[in-house]
């Protein structure tokens, strides 16, 4: 406000609109990431308007964190990760993982036990628990079996250390089908979800990525309400499904985007950003609060 008399002058502001979601939860491998796992910059474009307008934008990943960590580092990424579907959150920022979920090896074993008396012999996949969290596998993974994985004939050696999660593949048997039949026989004993074609991962009962994306929004003070979150496949179902917002990718999964609010562009197409870019470009050029003259009566 402006005092003519005195000359004493006084500022308003005019109120800026909060942004849509103050916490945007992304999927990576096929829904961010592009087919050729980088993030365009058009996508790197539209995460710095969701920053701009004060959001959080939360990684919500199958990946284990340590599989993560170079990969966050080339975007620029301090904030909290979600990682291993769920079962672990990592801190970007100080290079911590602050909670980690273990599946008991018991367990384990009985699933593929459970597993094999219906479908017929399972190729094995372990992810081991951290500080280690390699990838052990059978061999028959085939293609799957990529650089840096341990292959091994011995499937006690799968049982060696603790492990986050159990990996099931069948030659035959479609993976949607193989994760029904796990999730009938051993109902909540454990967490069943399809992430990668051909894979089928076993995790410790109440591990889902809803489930980590909701302790992480709510360190930052934030709820389902808040949040809009992407993916594009099965797992990324409680994702969405918590969210107040759930959008799937358009090469996503059929059930994912039957279950979604709305449909984007394929994750080659940057629909992730196509849809950041319509909720959090600004309504003007100038975002930032306008300072604003006003007329105060003078005091005798």
């Amino acid at each position: 406000m402006l005092t003519l008399r005195s000359g004493r002058v006084a500022w308003d502001t005019v109120p800026v609109t909060d942004p849509p979601y103050r916490v945007v939860a992304t999927d990576l491998d096929g829904t961010l990431l592009r087919s050729d796992l980088t993030v365009s910059e058009r996508t790197r474009r539209a995460l710095a308007l969701v920053a701009d307008a004060g959001a959080h934008h939360l990684v919500v990943t199958g990946r284990p964190a340590t599989a993560c960590k170079d990969f966050l580092a080339g975007l620029g990424y301090r904030g909290l990760a979600v990682c291993g579907q769920g079962a672990q959150l990592y801190d970007a920022a100080t290079d911590r993982l602050l909670e980690s979920a273990s599946l008991d090896l018991d367990l384990a074993r009985d699933v593929v036990e459970r597993a094999e008396a219906v479908l017929g012999t399972l190729e094995l996949g372990v992810v081991t628990a951290p500080p280690e969290s390699r990838f052990k596998v059978t061999p028959r993974f085939g293609e799957r079996v990529r650089h840096g994985w341990d292959v091994t004939t011995d499937r006690s050696l799968l049982w060696a250390s603790p492990i986050d999660k159990l990996v099931l593949h069948h030659p035959e048997v479609p993976e949607d089908d193989v994760a029904a039949t796990v999730a009938e026989l051993c109902g909540d004993a454990v967490s069943v979800v399809h992430s990668v074609k051909g894979m089928v991962e076993v995790l410790p009962p109440g591990v889902t990525k809803g489930a980590g994306v909701a302790r992480a929004a709510a360190l930052l003070g934030f709820t389902g309400a808040d949040t809009i979150a992407f993916g594009d496949m099965p797992n990324d179902i409680p994702l969405l499904a918590w969210a107040g917002h759930g959008v799937a990718v358009a090469n996503g999964h059929p059930e994912l985007r039957r279950m979604a609010d709305e449909t984007a562009p394929g994750n080659d197409e940057d629909g992730v950003a196509a849809v950041l870019e319509r909720l959090f470009a600004p309504a003007t050029p100038a975002a930032a609060p306008v300072p604003v003259l006003r007329e105060e009566a003078a005091h005798d």
